[in-house]
């Protein structure tokens, strides 16, 4: 006889829910009422309602639907209460009759086909009319689903700071009338899909290679980045740039593990024990790259990745395609000039040549201003003088490298290269 499985959770439902969904019920009541904060509050009310109701009705069918029903009701019955919101109860009965129907309709709701949202969000919270750093706290926060104080936790910033880049941002948005929508104009979603993608790309870097804070990598940062640029890809599966920046991520987070040394030192590429490496993440990392090489609109993050999994091929530093790494790295300069790319490609250029090819290539960038602020372009050049045996010339590279970096692990690894210069 079969035994029936006893019934969920409704706390463990709900958590879940508020995991992986709060995002795309906030983007559906966004694109709904076309209010943030109305948006978020409403959703809160929809928890609360449910922590209240599940326990005693069970845990209904489609938990997401149930959600985005009763947040429905619950943000017009703000608007009703609210008079400061009235007016906009009637726009949205006025829009309503030139728009196509509510993706939260009744119809909806019954087939459990209710349409995800999140990209316009993305594309919304990467408006060229809002600045930069208030895009990313913009996705922290309504895509990513995180609270204030976690997008702070996650910036390594002051509450307040990021309370207040939310609230620009905000403001930004209602006072200019920034629709939180995929826009219509194939061109302006084709020029607003990189701001989205630099963004994810921007998080991951901060949490791969921490400028602030003492820890080398903050996981949970890449893994936040890694989740969103997921959503991103499953919003646009037939397009090459989410593909590829996903698999970049994915190929770059699988060294996590061999990039740190017990005493929390970075470890160079040419050092990492590659058995460390993740190679589930490889394994998809790579399948994506390929993926995205072979479809059109393939451009630098597609590249990125590329280089990326050529280094995931080789067994160790010299069993590493250098000749096809320089070439990639020729395609990305051909979409637009780079100083990092440049330095990037004169280190692979040093492992083709030999290093006294690449250290004629680093020489040739000095003097960009952007890579005379860079530490690692002045910790690659004092390697590759050591390689080269100047070890004097070496030693004061690197002391000068480490004295432009900030406390923390760029500043402890050009230490251990001092050190190690000075035991030899």
């Amino acid at each position: 006889m079969t035994v029936p499985e006893p019934p969920p959770d409704p706390g463990d439902v709900l958590a879940r829910v508020r995991r992986e969904e709060l995002s795309r019920l906030v983007a559906t009541l966004v694109r709904r009422f076309g209010d943030l904060d109305l948006a978020e509050d409403a959703a809160q009310d929809a928890m609360v309602s449910a922590l209240r109701t599940w326990p005693r009705d069970g845990v209904p069918r489609s938990p997401l639907a149930w959600l985005t029903s009763t947040a429905r009701n619950a943000a017009l019955d703000r608007v009703r209460r609210d008079d400061g919101l009235a007016r906009r109860l009637a726009e949205l009965h006025l829009r309503e009759q030139d728009r196509a129907p509510d993706p939260a309709d009744a119809a909806a709701l019954a087939a459990d086909d209710l349409p995800d949202d999140r990209l316009a969000m993305l594309m919304g919270c990467c408006h060229p009319a809002i600045a930069p750093a208030d895009r990313i706290a913009l996705m922290l926060r309504f895509v990513g689903g995180l609270s204030s104080a976690e997008v702070a936790q996650a910036l390594l910033l002051p509450l307040p700071t990021v309370q207040a880049r939310l609230t620009r941002a905000k403001k930004r948005i209602a006072g200019a009338g920034i629709p939180l929508e995929v826009p219509e104009d194939p061109a302006e979603r084709e020029r607003r899909l990189p701001l989205v993608l630099t963004a994810i790309s921007l998080v991951f870097t901060e949490g791969y290679a921490a400028s602030h804070g003492d820890a080398p990598i903050r996981r949970e940062l890449t893994a936040e980045a890694i989740r969103l640029a997921r959503i991103t890809q499953g919003l646009l599966p037939g397009a090459a740039e989410p593909e590829g920046l996903l698999a970049l991520l994915l190929l770059t987070e699988a060294r996590a593990s061999a990039r740190v040394d017990a005493e929390g030192v970075p470890v160079s590429l040419e050092e990492q024990d590659r058995g460390l490496w993740d190679r589930e993440l490889l394994a998809e990392g790579s399948r994506r790259a390929e993926r995205a090489a072979a479809m059109p609109g393939a451009g630098r993050f597609t590249i990125q990745a590329a280089i990326a999994a050529v280094h995931a091929e080789a067994t160790d530093l010299s069993g590493t395609d250098w000749a096809q790494v320089v070439a990639l790295y020729d395609l990305l300069l051909g979409l637009g000039e780079d100083p990092v790319v440049r330095m990037n490609r004169a280190i692979a250029l040093g492992r083709r040549d030999g290093p006294a090819s690449g250290l004629a290539a680093l020489d040739a960038l000095r003097g960009i201003a952007e890579l005379e602020r860079h530490v690692p372009f002045h910790a690659a050049r004092g390697l590759t003088l050591a390689e080269l045996g100047r070890e004097e010339e070496a030693r004061a590279v690197l002391a000068a490298a480490r004295e432009l970096a900030p406390e923390g692990p760029d500043r402890r690894f050009l230490q251990a290269r001092l050190r190690r210069l000075d035991a030899d």
